[in-house]
C-alpha cells in the first residue's frame, strides 16, 4: 500500500514539474488570422497581467473570415442525380448541399420555400469566389448558406453528389 502511495506521489510530482517547466516556456505563434485578443480570457488565471494595457484591436470581420475560405472545392461531390432514401438521425438539422452551378441554381429556386420552412441550412460545397457565393445568396434571400466543404459529411452519408436535402429521416434531391 505505501508502495502505491510513493509512486502516485512521485508521479503527481514530477508531472507538477513538467507542468511548471512548460508553464515558464514563452509561446510560439505559428499562425494567426487575428480575431479577439486572448489575455481578457486569461486574467482570471493570472490576475498579475497588466491591466494598463489596452486590448489589441479586432482585426477583420465575418465577411473577410467567409472570403478567406475560399475556393470551397469538395472533391468527393459533384453535381449530378441523387437517389431518395431513408435515414435515421434523431435531432439533425435540415441542411442541404449545393454547388455553383446551373443544377444547384435551378434546384434552390424551385425549392427555397419549403428549404425556408424547414429552416434548413445551406452548405455549398463548391464555390470559387466571394461574388459567386453572394450571387447564390440573391436567389434565395432568407436562407442562410455557408461555404464548406461536403467531403466528410459524403463520405459518412455515401453521397457524390448535389443537390440535395438531408433531413432527420432521408436524404433526397
Amino acid at each position: 500500500m505505501n508502495h502505491i502511495v510513493l509512486i502516485a506521489a512521485i508521479g503527481l510530482l514530477s508531472t507538477t514539474a513538467v507542468f511548471a517547466q512548460t508553464t515558464s516556456a514563452p509561446l510560439i505563434v505559428v499562425e494567426d488570422r487575428g480575431g479577439d485578443s486572448a489575455p481578457p480570457y486569461y486574467q482570471s488565471l493570472n490576475p498579475q497581467l497588466d491591466q494598463a494595457t489596452p486590448p489589441a484591436p479586432r482585426v477583420g470581420n465575418a465577411a473577410d473570415a467567409e472570403a478567406a475560405m475560399l475556393p470551397v472545392r469538395s472533391t468527393q461531390l459533384s453535381p449530378g442525380e441523387v437517389q431518395r432514401r431513408v435515414i435515421r438521425a434523431p435531432g439533425l438539422t435540415a441542411l442541404f448541399l449545393i454547388g455553383d452551378d446551373e443544377r444547384s441554381r435551378a434546384w434552390l429556386r424551385q425549392r427555397q420555400a419549403e428549404l425556408r420552412e424547414l429552416q434548413a441550412v445551406g452548405l455549398v460545397v463548391n464555390v470559387e469566389s466571394m461574388a459567386a457565393l453572394t450571387a447564390l445568396r440573391r436567389l434565395a434571400p432568407g436562407l442562410t448558406l455557408s461555404p464548406a466543404s461536403g467531403d466528410d459529411l459524403a463520405q459518412r452519408l455515401g453521397l457524390r453528389h448535389y443537390p440535395v436535402l438531408i433531413t432527420s429521416t432521408g436524404v433526397e434531391q
